[in-house]
């Protein structure tokens, strides 16, 4: 027996969990623009550095949060999460497969985490052998994936998620709680953050000191000044969209806000030129010139970064 769901499939961006929510509400017809998304859910401020710029930075923290503050946007997301320390474990594979079949039967659309690569996969369907996805595929990919190797790999983490409609809240209770998740992931709490990663102010500290101790690792610096960079870039308009939405008495804040991560983000697309994802080269970290003017960008990214966080408060405490 098979399922598909026709036109179900990934939006691609740099961070594959907001792609495949993306998808998902694009499936569902649901009106909410890419940088609502990004910034409505605090992901676009986020940043989770390890000490020596692994590209494990972006996905692994505990994005809980990321589902509550969704609520808000219109949409929410349930399933199954497992990894292979708890004696559940095969239990939970076997619950994640069930429970995905059922929802794409009902024409609802999933996402799940390593169907390829470690990143998020929109699943768009099943076979009798296994899940049909879409995301970032390496060469060649394996199509279906087998449910019985799902969470096989070394990291043994399963995650497999539904996204269905509900009622979305007002703007300014969407903006206040996606800032104050914002100002309380910046401070690194455990709760939210795992040992040896960072946040905030904190999480740029961590990138300039691998780079300035020359112990940042190649492929995540490009890794994370692409992901970023992103979310920095959606920073900045999802401030211009929150300003118009909200009442014209914040207009103000908003502007001081946008000036500081247009800061941020055009400092943070240095870094991604000196360190391109794409074209990058083993050599590109062990330059001392490049790793220098990637260290100046990122002070000055810092710098802005904390002028902005402090405007982000004042938003806050205003609505």
């Amino acid at each position: 027996m098979s399922k598909k769901l026709e036109n179900l499939k990934w939006k691609p961006m740099w961070v594959t969990h907001i792609g495949c929510i993306k998808g998902c509400l694009d499936y569902l017809d649901m009106d909410v623009s890419d940088a609502w998304l990004f910034g409505a859910t605090g992901h676009a401020f986020l940043i989770n550095m390890h000490e020596v710029v692994c590209p494990s930075g972006p996905t692994a923290w505990h994005t809980e949060m990321l589902f509550k503050l969704g609520k808000n946007l219109g949409y929410e997301i349930d399933g199954v999460f497992s990894h292979k320390g708890k004696p559940d474990f095969e239990e939970a594979r076997k619950k994640a497969w069930e429970y995905i079949k059922k929802s794409i039967d009902e024409g609802i659309p999933c996402y799940g985490w390593e169907l390829a690569i470690p990143e998020f996969y929109v699943i768009n369907g099943y076979d009798d052998e296994g899940y049909l996805f879409s995301g970032p595929l390496p060469e060649p990919a394996k199509i279906p994936k087998s449910w019985q190797e799902l969470a096989a790999g070394d990291i043994g983490v399963i995650e497999m998620y539904s996204v269905k409609p509900t009622k979305p809240a007002d703007d300014a209770t969407t903006v206040k709680q996606a800032f104050q998740f914002v100002l309380e992931h910046a401070k690194s709490p455990d709760k939210w953050i795992y040992d040896k990663y960072k946040a905030g102010l904190e999480g740029f500290d961590l990138w300039i000191g691998a780079l300035e101790t020359d112990t940042a690792d190649g492929f995540g610096m490009a890794y994370n000044a692409a992901v970023w960079l992103e979310c920095r870039a959606y920073a900045v308009e999802f401030l211009k969209e929150a300003k118009e939405r909200l009442d014209d008495r914040f207009a103000p804040l908003f502007d001081e806000a946008i000036a500081h991560y247009d800061v941020v983000a055009r400092k943070l697309k240095r870094v991604e030129d000196l360190f391109p994802f794409h074209t990058r080269k083993p050599e590109h970290i062990k330059d001392k010139d490049r790793r220098r003017k990637a260290i100046d960008a990122l002070k000055a990214v810092r710098a802005a970064e904390e002028k902005g966080l402090d405007t982000l408060q004042k938003i806050v405490d205003q609505l």
